[in-house]
């Protein structure tokens, strides 16, 4: 059953003045440089540390085993990647915490396994996104092998390319060196649960209506997560949402999102169009507002955003979340 929320700031109650001075001037070099490379603007640098390096604190203070794993969920645009670098950085700067970071997306599965999915299960799912599209065996696998780690392992972690809409080459994976102290666990539909049958026989959008009309796609979908997603989330310590305020909020940043990757891709084959992102986001759509509405109550923080991307509420939960 779903915990009691609490409302302020942080579990811990507000950081002490002292605390985040001291904290702020050890990071603040490296901080202002990440921000840079995010191409943040410099006047959100005060804004985003207030709720950065706390957040970074409350998760240190979890660690109560050898790994803790931490997932991330957030729509698309929402900020994932660039809340986890930043996690990364005050984690292992100011807290001594080895870090490894593992995306959701890097899982999806190679374009040709997709063509599979789509020649046998429904034409839908050569578009990556949804559960099904994901090798959530490989993800097991890697958890594992990061909780196991002795301190001369290497780990190569998944990396896919979206630009090319594949899979990198193994050889091309970053590798992890050692057992890291914290994972985080990041994707759109990071700790999703599925849906009652009977909500999915509307359609909700044109892709659904005009796609998928006998609700066999969204049906396989909504499996996954019964099955062999949810013993992948079970992994989960913890669970941090970052809540949108509407899928309006979600096209627009995902489009934000794609400038950003055509102006590093050039003229990768598969940087999308206005009209494609819209297309693709449709995708996303049924499983991204039920989480609007189911993940509140279940995970542990929410870090609410504003239309402007800003964080404006902190809730956290009193009661253990639910398995």
């Amino acid at each position: 059953m779903p915990g009691e929320d609490s409302n302020q700031a942080w579990p811990e109650g507000p950081v002490d003045p002292a605390t985040y001075i001291e904290q702020w001037e050890k990071i603040r070099s490296a901080f202002h440089a990440a921000m840079q490379g995010h191409r943040l603007p410099e006047n959100s640098e005060e804004n985003l540390a207030k709720v950065y390096l706390p957040l970074a604190s409350w998760i240190a203070a979890r660690k109560l085993k050898e790994t803790l794993i931490v997932g991330i969920n957030g729509a698309q645009g929402s900020g994932k990647s660039t809340l986890c670098d930043f996690l990364r950085l005050i984690l292992t700067d100011l807290h001594g915490q080895r870090v490894a970071v593992l995306s959701i997306d890097d899982l999806y599965r190679t374009y040709a396994e997709r063509e599979v999915l789509a020649r046998d299960v429904h034409p839908l799912l050569i578009t990556r996104g949804v559960p099904g599209t994901h090798d959530v065996a490989l993800g097991l696998e890697i958890l594992a092998r990061l909780r196991s780690a002795s301190e001369e392992d290497l780990t190569r972690l998944p990396a896919f390319d979206k630009a090319y809409d594949d899979r990198r080459p193994e050889a091309d994976w970053p590798e992890f060196s050692g057992r890291p102290d914290i994972v985080l666990l990041e994707g759109w539909c990071v700790g999703s649960t599925p849906q009652p049958a009977t909500a999915l026989l509307e359609p909700i959008n044109a892709l659904e209506q005009q796609d998928d009309a006998d609700c066999r796609w969204r049906t396989f979908v909504n499996e996954q997560l019964s099955g062999e997603y949810r013993k992948f989330f079970a992994e989960l310590d913890c669970l941090i949402f970052l809540r949108v305020p509407d899928m309006d909020r979600v096209l627009e940043w995902r489009s934000l999102q794609e400038e950003k990757l055509a102006a590093i891709a050039g003229n990768a084959r598969h940087v999308m169009t206005k009209e494609s992102i819209h297309r693709f986001v449709m995708h996303y759509e049924r499983l991204t507002r039920h989480n609007l509405n189911d993940l509140q109550s279940r995970a542990d923080l929410t870090l609410f955003l504003d239309e402007n991307h800003n964080f404006y509420q902190v809730r956290t939960r009193i009661a253990p979340r639910d398995a």
